[in-house]
């Protein structure tokens, strides 16, 4: 172990120094090994990020992120620095709010169960897993209320094979070419009511069968709920919540993503005790 503060001699000050270096690059060795656990490394070799295509699957936060019509508040960028300091550098901070489910964000098990996990405690290999994305773009264009059933996961694993365990499971439905336009996106604009929303999402026998039969990890899609529009039990949540399985909500660009295949990189803001909160969604398609 090393001492938390440096020794005063100067050679005592070069040895603590080197030794600092040993242990980041130990550091940075264990990292590398437990990519290739999940299979993004091979071996010794390093990773490699020229192997993949890299799709950002997240929207940015701004003055137009959709929240939830209940939410009491939006997102909010304050300026606390922007300009040159009296040392002669340029120096940009600022103080930022958000509600924890807005945007492009995590649902952490205990936002529908009280003993769920919380947003800080997922483990790590839930959050970097093999993505699944299941497309019914094409039914949800012929019905905003179109809900993911149990037979179209079956008739996805007969093209593309079985759903493995611990899986990243995304929706795609074509919402996101609709952000951040509100009526068209929530199928309502009207402030505070969340009674008359129109968006298609996973169905209570797709979820029972993600879930409990094939044991995935996460729960996305690229609308603003993993329960379609007019629910008014949440039940998907609930049924995902009970097994401590997380969700994505408002995800984009899943259209460029393979049926399977990809692996999802998804870790939220660390937010102790937390039920949620903005997440960065990143996938890694192999070239």
């Amino acid at each position: 172990l090393l001492p938390s503060a440096p020794p005063s001699t100067a050679t005592a000050l070069v040895r603590y120094r080197q030794a600092r270096v040993t242990m980041k690059r130990r550091s940075m060795l264990r990292i590398i090994q437990c990519l290739c656990l999940l299979g993004l490394v091979s071996g010794a070799e390093a990773f490699d990020v020229s192997d993949y295509r890299l799709v950002d699957l997240t929207h940015a936060y701004d003055e137009s992120t959709l929240y939830w019509p209940t939410s009491p508040t939006s997102f909010e960028l304050e300026t606390l620095a922007d300009g040159e300091t009296a040392g002669g550098w340029y120096y940009s901070a600022n103080a930022l709010c958000t509600p924890e489910h807005g945007g492009t964000h995590l649902d952490a098990p205990i936002h529908f169960d009280a003993g769920g996990l919380t947003a800080d405690a997922l483990p790590l290999a839930s959050l970097i897993a093999p993505a699944v994305v299941i497309d019914v773009s094409a039914k949800a264009a012929k019905d905003a209320r179109y809900r993911l059933t149990r037979e179209d996961v079956l008739a996805f694993e007969q093209r593309h094979g079985p759903i493995p365990r611990g899986a990243i499971v995304l929706l795609n439905t074509g919402w996101s070419d609709r952000w951040p336009d509100q009526l068209a996106y929530l199928g309502d604009d009207a402030p505070g009511d969340a009674s008359n929303l129109e968006f298609p999402s996973y169905g209570k026998s797709a979820a029972e069968l993600l879930v409990g039969e094939r044991g995935v990890a996460v729960l996305g899609v690229d609308t603003a709920s993993i329960d379609y529009g007019p629910s008014d039990d949440f039940i998907v949540h609930r049924v995902a919540a009970a097994a401590n399985v997380a969700g994505l909500e408002n995800l984009t660009n899943l259209a460029e993503l393979p049926p399977a295949g990809a692996t999802v990189i998804a870790l939220p803001m660390k937010i102790g005790g937390g039920s949620g909160g903005p997440v960065r969604v990143v996938a890694l398609v192999p070239k």
